[in-house]
């Protein structure tokens, strides 16, 4: 038996056990979402069209995963005014694993409880005898809390063309809040970026440039 399904604006012909890729819905990986909005449900002759929905009739599904489409591009050029910008998007995606069809009003059936989780005593690891810190560790925790203090001061990445207070505000969601941060990034560190915001590698090549002069 099959359904068409509406969400997102779109239509689906589902069937139990159909993986599909949907519009970003709400709910993490493992939670139950419900289909309402169903146009036909049955298979056949015995088929049942709604008017515009089939009464009593909803589809649930399992959430699989979050995540994100392969970039798009947006390239705007004004001819002979020295103006071109590039923007990426990239859209929300949730994938769904269909696990049940259901007419004449059924319910879904509910889930079994998670197993109680094991009381503290029973995972709590044995003691042990006190580590005594050595001069290389200490001397690593220095490095890194130094580390940590000069990127806590930060400087105004808006001050490198392109980049705007959104920008920063992403950026410094990656740790990156300093123009010598700005300017160590490698060929990688940049794709991964890429990747994650919605820059082109061309733009952030180009704010590494302008970095290594400001920093």
């Amino acid at each position: 038996m099959f359904a068409v399904i509406k969400t997102g604006g779109k239509q689906y012909r589902v069937s139990t056990d159909d993986v599909l890729t949907l519009e970003k819905l709400d709910g993490e990986a493992g939670d139950s979402v419900e289909f309402a909005e169903v146009l036909m449900v049955g298979e056949g002759a015995g088929a049942t069209i709604g008017a515009p929905f089939v009464d009593g009739a909803m589809v649930v599904a399992e959430v699989v995963e979050q995540g994100r489409a392969r970039k798009v591009l947006a390239f705007k050029k004004r001819r002979r005014q020295n103006s071109k910008r590039i923007r990426g998007h990239r859209q929300h995606q949730t994938v769904v694993r269909i696990t049940d069809i259901l007419t004449d009003g059924a319910k879904p059936a509910k889930k079994a409880a998670k197993p109680a989780a094991k009381k503290a005593s029973e995972t709590k690891p044995a003691e042990t005898a006190p580590k005594t810190e050595t001069k290389s560790e200490a001397k690593t925790e220095t490095k890194s809390a130094a580390k940590s203090a000069d990127k806590g001061k930060g400087d105004d990445l808006t001050k490198v063309k392109g980049i705007g207070p959104v920008a920063a505000g992403q950026l410094a969601d990656h740790g990156i809040t300093s123009f010598a941060q700005l300017a160590a990034l490698s060929d990688d560190e940049i794709a991964k970026i890429d990747a994650d915001l919605p820059f082109s590698a061309d733009q952030i090549t180009d704010w590494r440039d302008q970095a290594k002069q400001l920093a």
